[in-house]
């Protein structure tokens, strides 16, 4: 008994002192590096409605940085960034005018998230840490991932775990429809693609000549999700597209193409940039350039399945689209992504004639109108600025939706207590 006993009053110590210690985690966001995250008490936390969620390491801070403008042009709702990682927080301080703050651990996040008056918690992602902050209840929660594309990757199961998914149009209604069984399309918001509102700086100079962009994707994160034409046919494109009379080629890659995984990728990738080397100006590689300042100077797009090159469709829908196809399936192709009716194709079978493609694309566009509905099917109200206006204004109306539904179960909690 005296021993069941002394266990008992030594559990109820450990207890004390682990709640202890949970407090003064959640006291204060932790610093935990080089720099102060901020440097301020969770009981002096800055105003915002909304917290911009990101809890990954910086090789994916592109999916957040695209979206750092729209929200810093916005002054009606407040936003803050919510990172997890001390590397992406380091670089974001730099990066954004919004205020960052530096949530390491899963207590203090759940601290923050009381403490604070958000509204809405928004992910740019479907990272695993983000089903840690959907845990919270006060605030709806919305997925707006980090492009309009065809990739299998843009849709899954996670999908159901937020309150609401916004998504570009049609399209992407679609998407979700074949890709998810019991998915509540009503969890689907159409908004545009708010990005493609913004004006971009082109890094290109002004020229007389024809711009060919070849700006391939990565390799995913698996063999369903490798979209990228950089193994199979980039030396040859670029080739092909070097020899171009009157024209210049932009090479503007994907990130993670640079450091790829894969050795095939990043071999072709060097070739690629060595060849550009040797042919010399007006030729550019611009691996830190914006794509979006690319695009509208671009007469011919070269892509594959991705958002770079649905964009493109979107700014510069006069202007025809060369996409490539590593799987040699037109069929599938098709299925999977509905843009490749509007386009010319590069596969095992067409990529042997690389350089007639290339120059019979620029001379006589035949896909215009499929463009045009394409433009409509994916993006819908395609209108400079409707994209923002739609954003905004569902931002909004699901806060408002959704504290309207916490005040009604409030009234019947007190009702029924």
């Amino acid at each position: 008994m005296e021993n069941k006993a002394a266990r008992s009053e030594n559990t109820g110590r450990l207890s004390v002192f682990a709640k202890r210690v949970a407090r003064s985690l959640s006291r204060r966001l932790r610093d935990f590096g080089e720099v102060e995250p901020a440097g301020f008490e969770l009981e002096n936390i800055p105003n915002a409605d909304i917290a911009l969620y990101f809890a990954d390491q910086p090789e994916k801070l592109y999916q957040l940085l695209q979206w750092l403008p729209v929200f810093e042009n916005h002054t009606e709702l407040r936003t803050i960034v919510v990172v997890r990682n001390l590397e992406s927080y380091n670089e974001l301080r730099t990066r954004t005018s919004l205020h960052v703050l530096l949530v390491p651990n899963y207590e203090t996040l759940m601290a923050l998230y009381d403490r604070a008056d958000f509204h809405a918690v928004i992910y740019v992602n479907n990272g695993w840490t983000n089903f840690q902050s959907l845990s919270f209840q006060q605030a709806v929660h919305i997925h707006v991932n980090h492009g309009e594309s065809d990739k299998i990757c843009m849709v899954s199961n996670q999908a159901k775990a937020y309150d609401k998914v916004f998504v570009a149009g049609q399209a992407a209604i679609d998407r979700h429809a074949a890709a998810i069984t019991w998915f509540d399309p009503n969890h689907l918001v159409s908004v545009g693609r708010p990005q493609l509102d913004l004006d971009i700086a082109s890094p290109l100079s002004a020229s007389e000549l024809e711009t060919i962009t070849y700006a391939p994707t990565w390799e995913g994160e698996d063999e369903v999700n490798n979209y990228t034409s950089v193994d199979l046919y980039g030396p040859q494109i670029v080739a092909a597209a070097l020899a171009v009379p009157h024209a210049r080629l932009v090479y503007k890659p994907h990130p993670r193409v640079i450091e790829s995984a894969d050795s095939l990728v990043r071999a072709n990738h060097k070739k690629i940039v060595d060849l550009i080397s040797r042919a010399g100006a007006p030729h550019a590689y611009l691996p830190n350039a914006d794509i979006l300042g690319i695009l509208p100077d671009t007469d011919l797009l070269i892509a594959d399945v991705s958002s770079v090159t649905l964009d493109y469709l979107y700014l510069t829908p006069h202007s025809p689209i060369l996409l490539t196809d590593r799987r040699s399936n037109p069929v599938q192709l098709l299925a999977d992504s509905p843009m490749s009716a509007a386009c010319a194709v590069i596969d095992q079978y067409s990529i042997s004639r690389i350089g007639e493609l290339i120059t019979t694309t620029l001379g006589v566009d035949t896909h215009r109108d499929d463009r045009a509905r394409m433009r409509t099917y994916y993006f819908g109200d395609t209108a400079k600025g409707s994209s923002t206006q739609a954003f905004w204004s569902a931002i909004t109306s699901e806060i408002a939706a959704y504290e309207s539904a916490l005040s009604l179960i409030q009234r019947v909690r007190q009702v029924q207590s």
